[in-house]
């Protein structure tokens, strides 16, 4: 683990004991602190008193006496659409609100630095889709590399729960919007942002709230290079922020679709193709077209945003090309689990939104789509300019039927079950076409969580008679 540096003798109250709040429970011990933790949830509660910590309320005052700073789990609102009452009382009274993002990049470096012929570097990964692909992506790279590496933050391990840095390691982080808009201190020595899209609005009070959280990563002391996805306005701005000058190449201007002019360094990528260029000339171009872990124009965003990423930190583009062909993809992002009479199956679970279902719909030319669940607000009404390869549409859970009056003249079937959507798909499926899992709705109506859903799914392709493994030859 990493040890909180700074609070050793003091009480620190930690709010929500999840997998982050109780690796920052430990971490603040090991660093000398004593932790005064509280989570409404019983359950939660009893999980810690497993691991020996005592739980306080911080509902009663005295729970406060000596308390010098709160560190709140990202989940739990700080401002909108409500703060939460004990941090509410914690500003009330003064105390410093922080989360383990915060404590992490304070805590990280040690004296014992000095030493190595390599200091570490921190690559920390924020966006609305993609940062989990991008971050897997970029901690790939490294480990085919060989370059020490550890993955954490909203994918992998908590980020006090990580081993301390060897000599020359990079950690790579996935930081969301609720993560990097509490953090008291934010400093990567490389920030990517992907893109940006409405999501997570009501915990921001609106878009502008949220580009506000994500542009925290690269305002907060500034990283030693910023890569940006500049496709959509808000990546523009970020990137004109952050560059002294046109030629700037502290700033990489990452796209997916345009040529991107100018003197600057930019990587991007078109019909399958990615370039970089510098200072006016090209520098090196990778076909990703084959690369099955990365299908689609979203996911050829990913591999120019971790491309540019570990061109930054020195990595050869040779080297970066061949780990890129090895990478194998997230699971329930654009996964392809089976193929079956000449009909793939790829689960991308993961396309909780209209945006990300959107991307995945323009990745492959004919599909047998499965979409539904707990509808988010707006409905998918936004999804109809990309149904064109839709031969069909199998809708389930709560909004199957609102989902139905929304996609136009596409075919479509109410199943309401994954088990009857897989089920039809598959039988009706012809040689050359694509069943896709992109729900454009959140989960929680059948499953507890996208994964859960994803795993569903493919375990019910898997049983499917003839059903081919993907890397079946």
């Amino acid at each position: 683990m990493i040890p909180v540096q700074g609070h050793a003798g003091q009480k620190v109250a930690v709010l929500g004991l999840g997998r982050s709040g109780l690796a920052t429970a430990r971490a603040l011990q090991a660093g000398g602190a004593e932790p005064v933790l509280w989570d409404d949830s019983p359950e939660a509660r009893a999980k810690a008193e497993a691991e020996g910590f005592t739980c306080t309320d911080l509902g009663r005052d005295a729970a406060w006496e000596g308390v010098v700073l709160l560190v709140t789990s990202p989940g739990i609102p700080h401002l909108y659409p409500a703060p939460n009452r004990h941090i509410a009382k914690a500003m009330a009274l003064g105390v410093p609100v922080d989360n383990d993002i915060g404590l992490f990049f304070r805590s990280w470096a040690v004296d014992e630095w000095e030493d190595f012929d390599l200091v570490p570097k921190v690559v920390a990964v924020t966006g609305s889709n993609g940062k989990s692909t991008t971050t897997a992506l970029i901690h790939h790279i490294l480990q085919v590399i060989g370059r020490p590496t550890q993955m954490a933050g909203n994918i992998g391990r908590g980020v006090l729960d990580m081993d301390p840095a060897t000599d020359g390691e990079v950690v790579v982080l996935e930081l969301s919007s609720y993560q990097t808009d509490l953090a008291r201190a934010l400093t990567p020595d490389v920030a990517v942002f992907t893109n940006l899209s409405p999501d997570h609005l009501d915990r921001h009070g609106g878009y502008g709230g949220y580009f506000a959280a994500k542009r925290r990563l690269f305002a907060e002391g500034g990283p030693d290079r910023a890569v940006i996805g500049v496709d959509e306005p808000e990546g523009v701005y970020l990137a004109n922020q952050m560059a002294e000058g046109a030629a700037d190449d502290r700033v990489i201007r990452v796209s997916a679709g345009q040529k991107l002019e100018g003197e600057g360094w930019t990587v991007f990528a078109r019909k399958g193709f990615l370039a970089e260029w510098r200072k006016g000339k090209q520098v090196a171009a990778i076909d990703l077209r084959a690369i099955q872990g990365l299908p689609g124009a979203h996911n050829h965003q990913n591999a120019c945003a971790a491309y540019a990423a570990c061109r930054s930190l020195g990595l050869p583009p040779r080297l970066i090309e061949q780990a890129l062909t090895s990478f194998a993809g997230l699971p329930h992002r654009s996964q392809t689990i089976a193929t079956r009479g000449g009909v793939r199956f790829v689960n991308d679970s993961k396309a909780t939104n209209v945006d990300s279902a959107a991307k995945a719909l323009q990745a492959f030319p004919r599909i047998r789509w499965i979409a539904g669940g707990l509808g988010k607000d707006g409905g998918i009404a936004g999804l109809v300019p990309f149904l064109g390869s839709v031969s069909k549409a199998y809708l389930i859970g709560h909004s199957a039927r609102d989902f139905a009056l929304e996609i136009g003249a596409t075919p479509h079937e109410i199943c309401e079950t994954m088990e009857a959507a897989v089920t039809r798909a598959a039988a009706e499926a012809e040689p050359g076409e694509t069943v896709l899992l992109a729900p454009a709705a959140a989960s929680f109506d059948q499953y507890p969580n996208f994964e859960k859903r994803g795993d569903h799914f493919a375990a019910l392709v898997a049983a499917l008679p003839d059903a081919a493994p993907a890397d079946a030859p």
